[in-house]
Parts: C-alpha cells; structure tokens; sequence
C-alpha cells in the first residue's frame, strides 16, 4: 500500500456545501465568456494556466488524427462569423441551470467524457431509441444515471432560434462541459470546433469502451491509451470527480466485498469508511447518493487529489490512481494535490485532447435540428 501522510493531517469529514459561483479568488474571475476571450487572441489564456494553447490536429499516443476523415480541423475560429454569440447563449442557460441545481455542472462534465469514449465526441450520447438507433442511454455505464440532457436540449433550442441550423449538438456538450468547469471555479481553455453529429449511436462502445467504476489501474490506462490518450491524461481528467456525487451502487463492493473475500477494501481510510457504511447500507439504498469529493462537493479544486492521498477516493477507479503499481499515476496525484495550478493546465489541456476523439468534420455527419433525434 501507498504510504500517505500522517492521519493529523486529514480533511475532516464535513461537506462543505460550497457556492458554485465564481469569487475573486478565482485566476479567470473577470473575463468574460464571448468577447473577452471566446476567440483566440482576444486575451483569453488556453488553459489553466495560461500556457500557449496545444494543437487542434490529432490526439497523440495512437489517437485517430482529424485529418483521416478530411482536410477540414476543428478551429476556435469556427463560429466567428456564422454565430458569435454562441458562448453568450451557453454561458446564460447554464448559469441559470447550475444556480438551481450545483449538480448539473458535474453531470455535463460526465456528458461529454461519455460521449467522446463511445464513438468520438460526435452527440451519439444524446440519441433516443428509434426504429435504427439503439440508444447509449440504455448502456450500462449511462442508464439511469447520465444527467444534464434537457439543459443540452434549452442551449440547443435557443441557438436555433439565433443561429438555426448552425451549431452542432456535440459542439454544445463540449463547451457545456467547459463552461460547466468555469462556473464551478475550475480553468478555461481555447476550445476548437466543427465536430458534426453523428447518424448512429453505438452502444456496444459505451457498455465495453467507458471505465467503470471499479476499474483496476491497469485496464484504466489500457481504456484511455485506446482513445488517444495517456498516463497524465488519465489522472488529470480523473480530477473532473471534484465535482459530483455517486450512488452507493457504484462504490458499494468497496465498503462490503472488495475482492470477493466479504472484506472492505484495505486502502479505504477508517474514519471515511465508517462514515460511507452509514450512508450505504450492505442490503438497499443502492440509489443513495454521496460526494465525490466531500470537502468541497460543488467546487472544482484540487481536493479531490488531497482526498486520494489519504484515502478519501470514493470509488475503486478514484484510489487505485494513487495505490495502484502500473504506471507514474501516484507521482502525478501527488503533484496535483500538491499545485493546483499544474493540475488546471493539465486538466484543460486534455480536456482539449479528449474533444479530440474522432470528431466527425467536413462533409461527415450533420447538425442535427434537435439532438435527440437525426435530421
């Protein structure tokens, strides 16, 4: 087991039931959605840190580049001139959204990581069944717990009315899933755009392609390295669980049978185990809910890496990032638990790369009219 800091130095376990609303404490506090820095070059910083911004060709480590499908790449230039007020439109659904409800920030997060792991980053997640779809809605990882679609359907309905025909559903996931970790107290970064949505959903993509919560490290590197993506990816986006809650169900081996042995699992710290055993009971309650990061549930931080490293990660998938023995994962949580800066620019950077997945662009695909359904 990992050694961690001395048990003095614990978090306590208090929810802090923070405002999602940004303070002057925050380094992008003050820049404003569209204007000020929706398009390159008009002040905005690319990513956490304000790093120069990465490229928008291709995800690296084997990823399908972009320009397999055509020459057209996606641009944060995309919109200028067809609908600028795009990221007005976004911004004032979900201030609205989140301001009613904190959780929704999280699940427009989990939105858009589900969509890109299943197919590409191309709004199959949004299909209903119909006579040719068999929707993802129904895949194990999403059914009855995938959120956020009817502020989706509110943003797309609006820049219809604005823009008709114009923006694409996957591109308002992906800036729902960043304006969502703005609003929260997290980075922004330069988003590029012109993905198309897709035809088909592929639900057998979701129920094998998307980790699931008791996923070992092994098969977590595995999974992202097979979208492009790598080791630092992994535990960067893995910090998107600062925000959010899981159901018992998704966590509740750990606390009853963790290795089919009727055992807790070891690296759960006692104190954080005891208080999950009295909100998940061993039989029932499976639908009860609890946060990911209980020091700072609606705040998107670095706490979450902190929790980690003291045995505070809520699912499997969470801890084995710092306990686990395959890869580098434990000296990147350390570092980000450590620099919250660091973690924000990494975050936004494979934010970046992750809305890479094969996008569809060009000719390929369309923008759908309502995202629930093909044109």
């Amino acid at each position: 087991m990992a050694s961690r800091p001395p048990l003095l130095a614990l978090i306590p376990f208090t929810v802090l039931l923070l405002s999602s609303t940004h303070s002057a404490a925050n380094p992008f506090f003050g820049f404003g959605w569209g204007g000020h820095w929706g398009w390159p070059g008009s002040g905005a910083p690319a990513t956490g840190s304000g790093q120069s911004g990465p490229s928008y060709g291709a995800p690296a480590n084997g990823g399908t580049p972009i320009s397999s499908q055509s020459s057209y790449t996606l641009s944060p230039h995309y919109y200028e001139a067809t609908c600028p007020q795009v990221y007005d439109i976004v911004l004032s659904v979900l201030e609205k959204a989140i301001a009613a409800e904190p959780r929704v920030a999280a699940s427009l997060l989990r939105l858009h990581f589900h969509d890109c792991f299943a197919q590409g980053c191309d709004a199959s997640v949004l299909l209903d069944d119909a006579s040719n779809i068999v929707s993802e809605k129904n895949a194990g990882p999403n059914k009855n717990s995938l959120r956020g679609f009817e502020v989706i359907d509110e943003i797309k309905a609006k820049l219809e009315r604005s823009c008709p025909h114009i923006v694409s559903c996957a591109d308002i996931v992906a800036l729902a899933a960043r304006g969502s970790t703005f609003l929260s107290g997290g980075p922004v970064w330069e988003l590029p755009l012109g993905r198309k949505d897709s035809l088909t959903a592929n639900i057998n993509a979701a129920n094998t392609q998307i980790p699931a919560p008791n996923t070992t490290l092994q098969t977590l590197i595995s999974k992202f390295n097979q979208q492009g993506l790598d080791e630092q990816d992994l535990v960067a986006l893995s910090g998107g669980h600062t925000i959010g809650v899981a159901r018992c169900a998704t966590f509740k081996q750990r606390l009853y049978n963790q290795n089919g042995n009727n055992l807790p699992d070891a690296t759960l710290e006692s104190a954080y185990y005891q208080n999950l055993k009295q909100v998940c009971p061993q039989r029932g309650g499976d639908n009860r809910i609890t946060p990911l990061d209980f020091a700072s549930p609606a705040r998107f931080d670095n706490t979450y890496y902190k929790l980690l490293v003291y045995g505070r990660g809520l699912l499997s998938s969470d801890e084995v990032l710092y306990t686990g023995s395959a890869g580098n994962t434990m000296k990147l949580v350390q570092s980000y638990a450590q620099d919250q800066d660091l973690f924000f620019s990494h975050f936004a950077s494979s934010m970046v790369k992750m809305g890479n997945i094969n996008p569809l662009v060009g000719g390929n695909g369309q923008v759908r009219l309502n995202c629930r359904r093909v044109n």
